[in-house]
């Protein structure tokens, strides 16, 4: 299982490296898949791989001044304080609706993943956004709404980072873009710092419940953290709309494999 442990560890870190977003929406499904770990043993797995390594990817980020820290603190600290709620119905459900909602999680990051490129040339209407970027200074400039957007992303992804062990990137990214005028570059690294902070959360949830192995999750993790450094090195080399959709298409057969294991059992 060692290997196939560090395997999947290398899918996550990669899709991170890549995205800012993705990594653990994967990371469940292949465990159980290709290990045969519960979604309750996986979820734990996958958070703590997808917290280590985006806090890795956020640290980076940080050093090169990309990284919106006020931002990431917003959502991810709300994710930490929401996701040991989300562990907590975890360990009440059964399998069958925690793989059906990975499915219809899948499907939806698919769905946004394929999508046109939110790389912004500039040419776009920015003004209803809520959260913009200082020109004078650099910097967010903090309004109600701003704050709003950002909170309620935060709630959200700490429910569901808990209840399926995702990092809830595939929520942070669409919503920064959306709410922002900040660079891709900025949006990726600000998703990692707040998904690093949410995972917190529910890795406490999850030792709380003595669920999280010590020696897969060094594995896990480890493997993840390699995957995301080489990655790093040629995510801009990459066209991100080719990435994009061939990570589209292997969420769709991932969620199409879920729903066949539910509806066949």
């Amino acid at each position: 299982m060692t290997g196939t442990l560090a395997l999947v560890g290398a899918v996550v870190g990669a899709v991170l490296a890549l995205t800012g977003a993705g990594g653990g929406v994967l990371a469940v499904p292949l465990l159980v898949f290709a290990t045969g770990l519960s979604v309750q043993q996986a979820a734990p797995l996958a958070l703590l791989a997808v917290g280590v390594a985006a806090g890795t990817g956020a640290w980076l980020g940080w050093r090169e001044g990309v990284l919106r820290y006020r931002a990431a603190a917003l959502v991810g600290g709300l994710g930490l304080l929401t996701a040991p709620l989300g562990v907590w119905l975890a360990q009440r459900l059964p399998p069958e609706p925690l793989l059906l909602g990975f499915a219809g999680v899948m499907l939806l990051t698919a769905r946004r993943m394929a999508r046109r490129d939110p790389v912004r040339d500039g040419s776009e209407a920015l003004d209803g956004r809520p959260c913009r970027v200082n020109p004078d200074e650099g910097r967010l400039h903090w309004t109600a709404p701003c704050a709003w957007v950002l909170a309620t992303t935060g709630v959200a992804v700490g429910l569901v980072g808990g209840l399926l062990g995702v990092g809830g990137g595939f929520v942070i990214v669409p919503a920064l873009t959306r709410a922002t005028d900040l660079d891709t570059r900025s949006i990726t690294t600000t998703s990692l710092g707040a998904v690093a902070l949410s995972a917190v959360g529910g890795l406490a949830g999850a030792l709380q419940f003595g669920q999280l192995d010590g020696l897969q999750a060094g594995v896990f993790s480890g493997s993840a953290i390699v995957a995301l450094l080489l990655g790093r090195r040629v995510a801009g080399q990459l066209p991100s709309r080719t990435l994009r959709r061939l990570f589209a298409a292997v969420c769709v057969v991932v969620a199409l494999l879920l729903l066949a294991r539910v509806l066949l059992r």
